[in-house]
């Protein structure tokens, strides 16, 4: 299984229509929506090209936002 760790910027939220596609995809098993941080699990990832969209929708507008991060990792629980 593989994570993806999707962090937010602040004042951010994922649009429930987003979340309702991908969970359409055969390859993402669950999502999980924390404050700040989306975490997408994986069936597994292969050499083919994978294209994610994640929609947005601004609830606090925000000034000197900073980066935000996406990290991808293997994820084994016996």
């Amino acid at each position: 299984m593989v994570i993806m760790e999707v962090s937010l910027l602040s004042g951010f939220v994922l649009a429930p229509a987003s979340r309702m596609l991908m969970e359409r995809k055969t390859i993402i098993k669950k999502i999980e929506v924390k404050a700040d941080v989306i975490y997408i699990y994986l069936d597994k990832l292969s050499d083919e090209p994978q294209t994610f969209i994640l929609q947005l929708e601004q609830i606090i507008e925000m000034k000197n936002q900073k980066p935000a991060t996406i990290k991808v990792y293997d994820y084994y629980q016996p």
